[in-house]
């Protein structure tokens, strides 16, 4: 009775049977499996009972590859970004980075760290990976089946990096088409608040048809708000500009593309390489420094375009008197007295043109071209008008206003001096620039000796300009005197 309520149980040599029975059965069943397909077949085979056999997922994962082909993969590089503003206080390891140009240590996460973020309620969790250098041969690695992994082969494979993002599968279409979108927006925000402002140098080989660049870190200090400039000019280029970086759907619109063209025009010395800087800091734009007397032809100009980057500014200073331009029919005109020597252009009026607002103007989104001068007299019209150069700013000598903020920036003084009534006289009497004044500023320590001597100058300039206006009335009144008696 005993036994039919509790069955005998098998002893441990029946079991031990059963188990070498089963394996030499598996054994068998592999050696024959491995003869009798053919590879390709056995690894469809293993696939698909892999397939069907795999457990149903509700969580979907979207994998961000470091390379796309050859290319840098953006969405791996804004999530990367994205994801340093989430790293738990409590992790256990993190990425430190730090490159010889850059002045920050990037704080990054590790290996397999996990973190956990939501969107809209929604919670997601993001994964560093990173698979080290494997070998395989050519034809692809052979599949182990003892050892349930791909044999190394022939061949050695590149590391590997991604990030994966899982998430339920039913909030699909809200982190495509809204999470994801955000983080590159918020991405290129935090790109920009760190980003260092490059000065480039484009120039040709020997004036050849191919370009280069070099570039250095752009270390101007110079800001609207230390600017010596017109309030009301600075806030007009300060709307101007913010104004062109959120029209990129207008521009689109309206079929032009997406740049700005400015013109800064004024005696030496007020300020305009200043004011380029000022622009390039507010905007987290690099400076291109475009040199024409090395640009060697019309396709040399076009390469030297393409060397140039999104988001930056072109600068080419001292048009007027930096090469001579042929006009548009290739006819050179006469040399003014202050022209820098140097060869002939190779190029034309009408390269330089197309190279601002033809075709090949549309070669990039986001861009400012400055140009300067000293004398906007000596410009072809065809360079001026609305479409090349935007924007015309006259770079004044300084103002009253300009004054005050000199003196705030490099004494720490403000209107409260006593000295103060009298410069400003003297400023709004003569023309003196920003950097004459300046100079002044700069040779001691001690305000009230700096102003006094600062009123010297200004006294010692004035007399010399009432002079040299007398000289040139004498030789006027000279001048109609002697056709008078002739």
């Amino acid at each position: 009775m005993a036994s039919q309520v509790f069955p005998e149980l098998p002893t441990p040599s029946s079991l031990l049977s059963a188990y070498a029975s089963m394996s030499t059965s598996i054994m068998l069943f592999r050696t024959m499996f491995n003869q009798l397909f053919p590879r390709e077949l056995r690894r469809y085979v293993v696939d698909a009972v892999r397939f069907y056999w795999k457990p149903k997922s509700s969580k979907l994962t979207l994998v961000f590859d470091e390379k796309d082909g050859m290319t840098a993969n953006h969405m791996f590089d804004a999530a990367e970004a994205f994801l340093c503003t989430r790293i738990n206080p409590n992790s256990d390891r993190l990425r430190i980075t730090k490159s010889v140009k850059e002045t920050h240590i990037n704080i990054k996460f590790a290996d397999s760290e996990e973190i956990a973020d939501s969107f809209e309620g929604i919670p997601v969790s993001w994964r560093y990976v990173r698979q080290p250098p494997q070998n395989r041969n050519g034809d692809g690695d052979d599949f182990d089946y003892s050892m349930g992994k791909s044999s190394p082969g022939r061949g050695f494979s590149l590391e590997k990096r991604y990030i994966e993002l899982k998430f339920d599968k039913k909030y699909k279409e809200i982190i495509i088409t809204s999470y994801l979108p955000w983080i590159v927006k918020r991405s290129q925000e935090l790109e920009d608040q760190k980003k260092v402002v490059k000065l480039r140098n484009l120039q040709s080989y020997g004036g050849g048809p191919g370009g280069y660049k070099e570039s250095v870190n752009l270390d101007h200090p110079s800001t609207f708000e230390t600017l010596a400039m017109d309030p009301k000019m600075k806030k007009m280029i300060i709307d101007d500009l913010n104004l062109f970086l959120r029209r990129k759907d207008f521009y689109k619109k309206v079929g032009k593309a997406w740049k700005r063209g400015y013109l800064l025009y004024g005696p030496p010395g007020t300020g305009k390489s200043s004011l380029i800087a000022a622009i390039a800091n507010y905007l987290k734009f690099d400076i291109y420094d475009l040199q024409l007397s090395n640009v060697g032809g019309d396709s040399s100009l076009k390469k030297l375009m393409l060397q140039t980057s999104n988001r930056s500014i072109l600068v080419i200073e001292d048009i007027d008197c930096s090469i001579q331009l042929p006009d548009r029919k290739g006819i050179a005109p006469a040399k003014f007295p202050d022209a820098k020597p140097g060869r002939d252009p190779m190029f034309t009026l009408s390269g330089l043109l197309n190279f601002i607002d033809g075709l090949w103007s549309c070669c990039g989104d986001e861009r400012i071209i400055i140009f300067t001068t000293n004398h906007k007299e000596r410009l072809d019209p065809a360079l001026l008008r609305p479409g090349r150069m935007d924007m015309h700013i006259h770079m004044s000598y300084l103002t009253v206003d300009g004054f005050e903020t000199l003196a705030a920036n490099y004494l720490n003084v403000h209107n409260q001096h006593w000295r103060f009534r009298e410069i400003k006289e003297l400023i709004k009497c003569k023309k003196v620039t920003p950097a004459e004044v300046a100079e002044e500023l700069m040779k001691s320590e001690d305000a009230d000796e700096v102003l006094e001597g600062l009123v010297r100058f200004l006294k010692r300039k004035k007399m010399e300009e009432d002079e040299s206006e007398d000289g040139v009335d004498n030789e006027v009144h000279e001048t109609k005197k002697a056709k008078v008696i002739s």
